[in-house]
C-alpha cells in the first residue's frame, strides 16, 4: 500500500514529506493506523548524527493508534484494538526480561540498526530501503511494527494523548520514580525542561519530593516547570547550586536528572555539584557518540558515595507501565493535556522541530 510519511534522506537535512510504499506486516509483525506522534528531541538526533544510522529513515519513536492488520502468528491483537508503540521491544524470553529488566530487552539492538527484526525493509521509496526510527516509523499515516513492540490499551483511550507515552512520560518519570529511587521528602533538580524533563518533574511531584528545581535557561519553560510540579525554577546551575544550598541547608540534592536536549559531558560534573552525600546524577539525555569523557570531583565521588547512572526508558517496563500512566492521566494524576503544547500536520513538521529548538514547545504533537 502507499502512505504519507516524513523521510530523513542525507545528514542535516529537513524531514520531506512524500507517498512511500509500505508492505504488509510478515510474522509476527502489526501494521498500525496511527491517530498522533509525539515530535521527540531524539529523532532530531538523527538529523544531527548523534544517533548514527544509515540513511534514509523515517523518522518518529512515539505513536499511538489502531490496528489494521496483522500477520501470520499474532493473537494478543486484532484488528481495530486501540495500542500505543513503545520505541524499546519487550520479548519477554531474554535474560533480562526474565528478570525484569524489559527496558534493556535483547531486541532493543535493533532499533537503531534501519531494517525490522528479521533483516528486511517494510518502507520504500525512490527505489530505496528506508529505515525505521527504533522499529516503528511513526512519522508516516501507516506502519508495520514487531508485536514487541505493541501494547493493547483501553478502547476508550484518548489516542492522541497516549501517543506521547511510548516515550517522553516514562522515560522522564521513571528516570526519578524507578533509576533515580526518589522518596517522600526528597530533593530533585532537573536539567532541562522538554517533554521529558517535564515529565520527570511530574515524577518528582508523584514521589512526594519536598524540594524540586527546574533548570532550564528558557524563561517559557521555567514558567512552564510550575505546571508539572517544580517548586523552584532557575537559569543555570550556578543559580541552582546557590538555591539548593539554601534549601537543603547545605545537604544538597539527592538526585540530580540531565534531561537535556543533548547530554554534554560538562553537565555530569554540573548535576554531581548539586548532589549531596549518596546523591544520584542519572544521564537521561543522549550524549555525543564520540564524546569519552566527563567531568567530576572523584575525590568526593568516593567520600560521598555519589553515583553517576544511565537511564533507558526511565527504566520502565512498556507493557506494565504503559498501562498504568494512561490509568493515571484518566484518574487527573498526570498532566498530557498541558504536555502538548502544539498540534501539527504531517506536512507541518519541520516547522514543530524549529518550534521545539527555538523553546517554544514542551512537546510537539503530529496529529493524523
Amino acid at each position: 500500500m502507499r502512505t504519507k510519511a516524513a523521510v530523513l534522506w542525507e545528514l542535516g537535512g529537513k524531514w520531506e514529506v512524500d507517498e512511500v510504499e509500505l508492505d504488509p506486516p510478515n510474522a509476527g509483525e502489526v501494521m498500525v493506523k496511527l491517530t498522533a506522534s509525539g515530535l521527540c528531541h531524539s529523532d532530531y538526533h538523527l538529523v544531527t548524527g548523534d544517533i548514527p544510522v544509515g540513511l534514509p529513515y523515517v523518522g518518529g519513536h512515539e505513536g499511538a493508534g489502531v490496528v489494521a492488520e496483522v500477520g501470520p502468528g499474532v493473537t494478543d491483537v486484532a484488528v481495530g484494538d486501540a495500542v500505543v508503540l513503545s520505541f524499546l521491544p519487550a520479548c519477554g524470553k531474554c535474560s533480562y526480561c526474565a528478570r525484569g529488566m524489559t527496558n534493556l530487552c535483547d531486541l532493543g539492538a535493533h532499533i537503531i540498526q534501519g531494517p525490522q527484526l528479521d533483516g528486511s525493509y517494510r518502507f520504500h521509496a525512490k527505489g530505496r530501503d528506508l529505515g525505521q526510527m527504533c522499529l516503528l516509523g511513526t512519522f508516516s499515516e501507516y506502519t508495520v511494527v514487531p508485536m514487541a513492540s505493541v501494547v493493547k490499551v483501553d478502547p476508550n483511550t484518548k489516542l492522541d494523548r497516549a501517543a506521547v507515552i511510548g516515550c517522553c512520560v516514562p522515560t522522564g518519570f521513571g528516570s526519578v520514580v524507578k533509576t533515580a529511587g526518589i522518596r517522600p521528602g526528597d530533593a530533585v533538580a532537573i536539567m532541562g525542561i522538554g517533554g521529558i524533563g517535564a515529565n520527570a518533574l511530574q515524577g518528582a511531584k508523584s514521589a512526594g519530593a519536598r524540594h524540586i528545581v527546574a533548570i532550564d535557561p528558557v524563561e517559557y519553560k521555567r514558567e512552564q516547570a510550575k505546571i508539572f510540579g517544580a517548586t523552584h525554577a532557575v537559569s543555570d546551575v550556578p543559580e541552582a547550586l546557590a538555591l539548593i544550598t539554601d534549601l537543603t541547608r547545605g545537604t544538597m540534592a539527592d538526585a540530580c536528572i540531565i534531561t537535556t536536549d543533548v547530554a554534554e559531558s560538562a553537565y555530569v560534573a554540573e548535576g554531581l555539584s548539586l548532589v549531596g552525600k549518596r546523591g544520584r546524577v542519572v544521564v537521561t539525555a543522549i550524549g555525543h557518540p564520540t564524546d569519552l569523557t566527563m567531568g567530576g570531583s572523584l575525590f568526593e565521588l568516593t567520600l560521598y558515595e555519589k553515583s553517576v547512572h544511565g537511564s533507558l526508558f526511565g527504566s520502565s517496563n512498556p507493557r506494565h507501565d504503559i498501562p498504568r500512566y494512561l490509568e493515571m492521566y484518566n484518574l487527573g494524576e498526570l498532566k498530557l493535556d498541558e504536555l502538548v503544547t502544539r498540534e501539527y500536520t504531517l506536512e507541518d513538521i519541520n516547522k514543530g522541530y524549529t518550534d521545539m529548538l527555538e523553546g517554544r514547545n514542551i512537546r510537539g504533537l503530529i496529529r493524523y
